[in-house]
């Protein structure tokens, strides 16, 4: 999770859309928690617990407004009777899974993509309970079946929810790149979305962060 690879500078999210966070999803997340903080020499800080679904999360600031997030299994909860998010209970070890862009209208958003020739699936809702207890609610969209996995964000609209971007310390995303077998496809769905990334070819689908702490940088792949 840790090799550094050369990357290419974050170019800004273009049009409607922008960057909104990275999911570092994992199956130990206290391990990998405690990874990230010694590697970047900042500590992410706890998110909150998603209801039902068995998982809760750590965030990091990212800068311009975006964050990482550190999602695995809630043992505070019990075991889900469906498969938690994100492929977490099928992971060997943390993977950096997929990414999100921030909208302010998500319907209005899925019309666009759809229109230009891609289908991101409905918008629904989702929840999570704060350290605090405090609620906090977002709509959001999952990847259709058959997919590059990962490579093409799904679109996230916090609605009148404060963003969690929000007072969380930072570190400072250098670079994101997509990878996979076939790039051109890639690239048609990030226009379709009103997002601009860097696509390189490769044997599968990844993306690529470098992300620079006090402590140095990192790559999460």
């Amino acid at each position: 999770m840790a090799d550094l690879q050369p990357g290419v500078r974050l170019p800004r999210v273009s049009g409607v859309t922008r960057l909104d966070h990275l999911v570092l999803a994992t199956p130990h997340l206290s391990e990998t928690v405690q990874l990230v903080t010694r590697l970047l020499g900042v500590a992410p800080v706890a998110g909150g617990r998603h209801p039902g679904l068995g998982t809760r999360n750590f965030l990091l600031g990212l800068g311009d407004g975006g964050y990482l997030e550190l999602i695995g299994p809630d043992p505070a909860q019990p075991t889900p009777d469906r498969p938690r998010p994100f492929g977490i209970d099928e992971l060997p070890q943390a993977r950096l899974v997929t990414w999100a862009v921030a909208v302010p209208d998500i319907d209005a958003a899925i019309d666009r993509a759809r229109a230009a020739g891609y289908d991101p699936g409905d918008a629904r809702e989702m929840s999570r309970t704060t350290p605090a207890g405090d609620t906090l609610r977002w709509r959001l969209t999952a990847e259709r079946a058959g997919g590059p996995g990962g490579t093409v964000p799904f679109l996230i609209d916090w609605g009148t929810t404060a963003h969690p971007a929000q007072d969380l310390p930072e570190a400072t995303l250098e670079s994101l790149v997509a990878i996979g077998p076939d790039p051109t496809t890639v690239s048609e769905r990030l226009h379709a979305l009103g997002a601009e990334l860097p696509v390189r070819p490769g044997l599968r689908n990844t993306l690529l962060a470098t992300v620079i702490g006090p402590a140095g940088p990192i790559t999460l792949h």
